[in-house]
């Protein structure tokens, strides 16, 4: 239903740490959980402007971009955790899911999509034919 990509992304992360950079691109964490007929995934961009959030979806690939601002330049700043920059996020979505209806909503620095599954991934019954009901083809 959902894959994870850059399996060292993690790794890159710790370089650009280690070298200094503050405004290193950083992976956006996420929650996903299948919720009845829907995917459902929450990115954390706190402090992050709803306009500066673009989500794109090309094919099976959904894109998450966002960007946080820096403070004043004017400032001497005492502590600097907090990244800043353009953060990116890549997934790779099933087949199963209906990228075409996805909706997406912002709230106290959570961005929440809602992927609809496909209905032809949904299950399904089958009718069983008994006795004269049954048909044989050859």
């Amino acid at each position: 239903m959902l894959m994870r990509t850059d399996p060292f992304q993690l790794l890159d992360q710790l370089t650009q740490r280690l070298a200094g950079n503050a405004s290193f691109r950083s992976a956006l964490p996420i929650d996903a959980y299948r919720d009845s007929n829907q995917l459902v995934v929450h990115f954390d961009l706190p402090g992050v402007s709803a306009d500066s959030i673009d989500v794109d979806v090309q094919g099976n690939v959904l894109t998450v971009k966002a960007q946080r601002t820096t403070v004043a330049d004017n400032v001497e700043m005492v502590v600097s955790e907090r990244p800043s920059g353009t953060f990116n996020r890549q997934l790779y979505l099933g087949d199963n899911l209906d990228t075409g209806k996805i909706q997406a909503g912002y709230d106290a620095g959570v961005l929440t999509l809602r992927i609809p599954i496909a209905e032809q991934a949904k299950p399904r019954k089958i009718a069983i034919a008994s006795g004269e009901k049954q048909a044989i083809t050859a």
